[in-house]
């Protein structure tokens, strides 16, 4: 299992994987990007939060209670 801190932002590629980067980054929501999206635009994931006009994120904290949900 992936450990994920206890506070802090997580990007996309760290949430739904790139088996392409160097060292490949494991998937913790094994989705495809499109499908990610969708699911925030439809509000089964969180909301991103924006660092600066190009950079979005995602709360670890909310990455956590999603995987709460899911696995219960």
């Amino acid at each position: 299992m992936i450990q994920l801190a206890e506070t802090g932002f997580l990007r996309l590629p760290q949430i739904i994987g790139d088996p392409k980067s160097d060292p490949p980054i494991p998937a913790i929501i094994p989705v495809c990007k499109s499908t990610w999206y969708e699911g925030v635009k439809s509000g089964r994931y969180p909301k991103p939060v924006r660092l600066s006009r190009r950079s979005s994120a995602w709360r670890v904290e909310d990455i956590r209670k999603l995987i709460d949900e899911v696995t219960a």
